[in-house]
């Protein structure tokens, strides 16, 4: 389905009745990611995937994607869909896109999964990180969007989930460079939402990869705890959602 948000196109998929569960995806992804989790899911309960801004078949509302930006968009297809409130869970940058909405519209959310994500907002380096990319995207995207995703998970699984992981280097490889960088500044600039995560009373659960080489697991088990954040710890890295999706959908169906 497509509506407009601000004079773009947003592309959404809904299947299923009932209790409602939001999957967003992360960087350089689509909803595409959460095809065979709505499959199954949408058996027992209504799910929405959501292309954000500037991923997949989304248009794009400027040179910089901020979170808000993106939740913004996300309530646009909430309020289309007439949903007043919903279960969320979120890869990457998907549960910063959550954390936002928590911050603007906290009614909306039951509950929360943040799957290889995190509530904090990044360090200076990381900032410095995201300055980098950017200009490594104008210089030359194809090379970064390779390198970038094979970065997510160890060199076995790069090997062991070759099929997948290639698809998604092809899907990424679709973006403008202009996109990746409205993405990229705008989590850079994202705020800290630790505060907000432990002041939620609903569900909320971190989902976190032992060998993700993108978080830092033992600051990820420290919030878990200062927030009140139910952990669970898969074994493998940052695409949980491909390296463990057995486990993953069992989550989902049982928790979220």
């Amino acid at each position: 389905m497509k509506i407009l948000h601000k004079n773009t196109q947003l592309k959404f998929t809904k299947k299923g009745k009932g209790n409602p569960l939001i999957l967003l995806h992360g960087f350089l992804e689509t909803k595409e990611i959460w095809r065979d989790y709505q499959q199954l899911l949408s058996k027992d309960r209504q799910v929405v995937t959501i292309d954000l801004l500037g991923h997949g078949e989304s248009g794009s509302t400027g040179e910089v994607h901020s979170m808000e930006d993106m939740c913004d968009a996300v309530i646009t297809v909430l309020d289309y869909l007439e949903i007043k409130q919903a279960s969320f869970a979120g890869h990457s940058m998907g549960g910063y896109v959550i954390m936002e909405i928590l911050k603007k519209h906290p009614k909306k959310i039951t509950k929360i999964s943040l799957v290889n994500s995190s509530p904090a907002e990044d360090n200076s380096e990381k900032k410095e990180n995201r300055n980098r990319v950017a200009s490594l995207v104008r210089k030359n995207k194809k090379a970064f969007v390779s390198m970038a995703i094979s970065n997510l998970l160890t060199a076995e699984n790069n090997k062991k989930y070759k099929p997948e992981i290639e698809l998604l280097k092809s899907e990424a490889q679709k973006m403008s460079s202009e996109n990746i960088i409205a993405a990229t500044l705008g989590m850079r600039d994202r705020g800290d939402s630790t505060e907000a995560l432990k002041q939620f009373n609903g569900d909320k659960f971190i989902i976190l990869g032992m060998q993700d080489p993108v978080l830092d697991t033992t600051k990820i088990t420290q919030i878990a705890k200062s927030t009140h954040t139910n952990l669970i710890a898969f074994p493998d890295g940052h695409l949980s959602y491909i390296e463990n999706k057995d486990q993953l959908l069992h989550f989902l169906q049982s928790k979220s």
